[in-house]
């Protein structure tokens, strides 16, 4: 794992969640909307046997994360990934209009695929361009594009493994307490399949709709970055940016999908400029309800971004409903940056012992 920041505000950190290429830390760690491409004006592979599909590794030459969905411009296919993998700034970066990035054309390593390739969007390097001053823009805006050589368009599938879907972009917001699901493949996992698949509750919507905080049973891992999100429809909403220190440690926060993919289609350049997401050619299909988390379903009239005042739904937080409490938490005291990989706070260290590097997992 590579960090790609420090604290921010004592509450979040920024990294590059690249499974296996960190020395010294613990080895676990408003645009028109985009539409969507129809499966069946693509000659996909089959979902059975395509190599490349949502989920798979993609490695740049500073670490790996995990692609979220395929896209397609009628012409060419891409895979989407988080901006932060490709990052190459110092730890203590935390604002994507400053971060820096290896350059567009850097060869991207697709499991699956028999060659190389390459990317061709990074939100960090358009906002640069862009000159972006929005501030919720800039700290969630993590959305990259891979190009799929041509000679590998023949093993491409955009079906998510296990649920199935996409099925198109998410436009709305996201309601507290709606149930999420997403496919992550950290190479910390060894290759263990049963642990990819992940349920879970988004919190709330932040940033003016830019990013969620979803609580998974298990949590995203460094590896994970990128993964992508579906809703309880299969719409795709959202990217895997960070894992959480305040105020629901352990849960994560992801990037809105609609948000990033229009602001890559306006200031994408030539090459970037009418990409759609590719629907899945299986259908949607979700498992089982959420065991206990489930019945906790979010109050009818809490709103969904916690920039409004939420102040007054502190009173019905109870101990007997933890996933409400945590929504509502999560409203109240929401973190300022996204795309953070956090450990918990580290215990004040005895007189005279060395402190923790930043950004080190097994340090914090």
């Amino acid at each position: 794992m590579i960090l790609r920041s420090a604290i921010f505000n004592g509450r979040v950190l920024r990294c590059l969640a690249a499974a296996g290429l960190v020395v010294g830390a613990t080895t676990v760690g408003a645009v028109a909307m985009p539409g969507a491409a129809h499966a069946d004006d693509q000659d996909f592979a089959p979902a059975s046997t395509a190599t490349i599909h949502p989920g798979v590794m993609v490695t740049s030459p500073v670490g790996q994360c995990t692609a979220n969905f395929v896209f397609g411009d009628g012409n060419k296919l891409y895979l989407g990934q988080a901006a932060h993998c490709t990052g190459t700034g110092s730890e203590s970066e935390t604002d994507g209009c400053k971060s820096k990035s290896l350059p567009l054309d850097t060869p991207i390593k697709i499991q699956g695929a028999s060659r190389p390739g390459k990317m061709v969007y990074n939100s960090w390097l358009a906002m640069h361009e862009n000159c972006e001053k929005d501030p919720n823009t800039c700290a969630y805006n993590d959305f990259a594009l891979v190009e799929i050589d041509s000679d590998d368009a023949g093993k491409v599938n955009p079906t998510v493994p296990v649920f199935g879907g996409p099925i198109g972009v998410r436009e709305a917001g996201l309601p507290a307490g709606a149930p999420v699901y997403s496919y992550q493949n950290s190479g910390l996992r060894q290759g263990l399949g049963l642990l990819s698949p992940k349920q879970g509750l988004n919190l709330g919507d932040n940033a003016g709709g830019y990013t969620h905080e979803v609580a998974t049973i298990t949590p995203g891992v460094p590896g994970d970055s990128g993964s992508g999100f579906m809703d309880a429809d299969g719409k795709a909403f959202g990217i895997l940016s960070t894992l959480n220190l305040e105020p629901a440690p352990g849960t994560n926060g992801v990037g809105d999908l609609g948000k990033e993919l229009a602001y890559a289609n306006e200031h994408g350049g030539d090459e970037i400029s009418d990409v759609s997401l590719e629907n899945g050619t299986s259908a949607f299909h979700p498992p089982l309800p959420l065991p206990a988390l489930g019945s906790s379903a979010p109050r009818a009239d809490q709103a969904s971004d916690s920039d409004s005042d939420n102040s007054s739904d502190a009173s019905t937080a109870t101990d007997n409903n933890p996933a409400q409490s945590a929504a509502e938490g999560a409203h109240r005291a929401t973190p300022d940056r996204g795309l953070s990989i956090a450990p918990r706070q580290p215990e004040p260290a005895p007189a005279g012992a060395p402190k923790a590097q930043p950004g080190a997992l097994g340090g914090l």
